[in-house]
């Protein structure tokens, strides 16, 4: 009689999640492929090629989530080319949530490269510079000490003259040539700014990240802007940065905490919590879709970040709610306005801004032809894709000279430094300010900084 043949443990292979198993498929189906996103579409009027199209990434994640196509190179580089500036949304008329198909995408897309020992958030500049230090204002505070020092001496043009800078790193050198002419470091913010006059609101300010290293006098400007429209001002000191340099870069579990520790950084008794930066204020908007994204089983998680998301108010339209008590001191600048991507397409904030300056006696804004079309900047995309990164600020920077501006006015600190630095190497004098630094200036009845 035949020995027993012992029983061999089965062993369960897990199952690789395929791409785009986490986008909602119901949100493909929204695209009808009409085609009217194309002339919105800031890589497609540069390079006419359908594939840069919104419509056309539709189709390719659509096609790579079916399985009827592959992940190759060529797909990836398409998806990689899109800036996520949703002016797609603004001129769709069937309302496709695009920034809720190409971010998840792009989830699933690093998470596929790192299975294959590709993982970008191991490498250098991620690690250390877009994950290491980016986020961090205090951090970023230390790492800006050596370049205000050189900008006192006047050392930084002359290192660039001589072409040191040349021998960084082709991504360091980027951020060189951006970084601004640094303002003076402001006093760390007080717990609390008391309204001036009758109190009417209660807010949170939130501060950002890189924002707040490099534009803390922004910051300022717009706590004295809500000062004095009768609000206190509530700066929580364990607020943290928004998480869209992670998300957008396809890093969910790291988004997802700092989300998770900014919605119980601000009190529950607020009536706004007010950002100056727009891809921040859409990321905050965003937390609770991105819970759904990450977690989708955590329902009580995607709730509380819901909740929080519900009181996030972008500064202009947050003081267009309030009813803004009219500034008095004369701004007399010939000014232009860019609309910032996710001010306008994202938030849907087109006219507030604009209304806000129009109160401002003095200030003369002069329309901006394709004010709409992003500039290149795109959070780190001008630091991952120069190419068309320079070549959208070229094409911003022609129709900005056109207006013959004393000033051009924008609400993201990406488009700022993106501007300012196109400006800078034409050989340009322009000032990119904040609308809160024009309404500030006016409330305390100040002259514009001299250019």
């Amino acid at each position: 009689m035949p020995a027993e043949q012992p029983t061999l443990p089965t062993t369960t292979v897990p199952e690789i999640p395929r791409l785009g198993a986490t986008v909602e498929y119901e949100k493909f189906l929204d695209c009808v492929h009409c085609g009217l996103c194309t002339s919105a579409c800031p890589t497609y009027l540069e390079t006419g090629d359908e594939n840069n199209s919104p419509r056309g990434r539709i189709y390719l994640m659509r096609a790579v989530t079916d399985g009827r196509l592959e992940m190759t190179n060529t797909v990836k580089r398409h998806l990689d080319l899109c800036l996520d500036c949703r002016s797609c949304e603004t001129a769709c008329p069937s309302g496709v949530q695009y920034g809720r198909l190409i971010e998840p995408f792009r989830v699933d897309m690093q998470k596929a490269e790192a299975r294959r020992g590709n993982d970008a958030a191991k490498g250098w500049f991620n690690r250390w510079i877009m994950y290491g230090l980016f986020p961090y204002p205090e951090r970023m505070r230390w790492a800006l000490w050596p370049a205000r020092i050189m900008q006192k001496l006047g050392l930084d043009r002359f290192v660039e003259n001589i072409g040191l800078t040349k021998l960084l790193p082709q991504r360091l050198q980027r951020m060189q040539s951006q970084l601004p002419r640094l303002q003076p470091a402001m006093p760390r913010f007080p717990d609390v700014l008391p309204a001036i006059g009758p109190r009417r609101a209660r807010v949170g300010l939130f501060t950002g990240c890189v924002a707040d290293a490099m534009f803390s006098h922004v910051n300022w400007a717009t706590a004295r802007v809500l000062q004095a429209n009768g609000c206190d001002v509530v700066i929580p000191k364990s607020q943290a940065c928004c998480g869209a340099i992670h998300y957008h870069s396809g890093a969910d579990l790291p988004a997802l905490e700092f989300a998770r520790q900014n919605s119980v950084a601000f009190p529950d008794d607020l009536d706004a919590v007010v950002i100056n930066v727009a891809g921040c204020g859409a990321m905050l908007k965003d937390y609770g879709h991105i819970a759904h994204e990450v977690a989708p089983s955590d329902h009580s998680q995607e709730q509380q970040l819901g909740k929080f998301s519900h009181k996030v108010k972008d500064i202009s339209e947050f003081l267009a709610e309030l009813g803004p008590i009219k500034p008095m001191g004369e701004i007399n600048l010939r000014a232009t306005y860019h609309d910032a991507c996710h001010l306008v397409h994202a938030q849907k904030i087109r006219e507030q801004p604009r209304d806000l300056l129009s109160l401002v006696p003095g200030l003369e804004l002069i329309p901006l032809v394709e004010s709409e079309i992003c500039c290149g900047a795109a959070g780190s995309y001008n630091l991952t894709e120069p190419e068309m990164s320079d070549r959208l600020a070229e094409r911003k920077l022609s129709h900005i000279l056109a207006t013959k501006p004393q000033v051009v006015i924008t609400g993201n600190a990406g488009c700022s430094l993106q501007i300012q630095a196109s400006i800078r190497k034409a050989g340009h004098k322009v000032w990119v300010a904040h609308p809160m630094e024009i309404l500030d200036l006016s409330y305390r009845r100040q002259a514009p900084p001299v250019i």
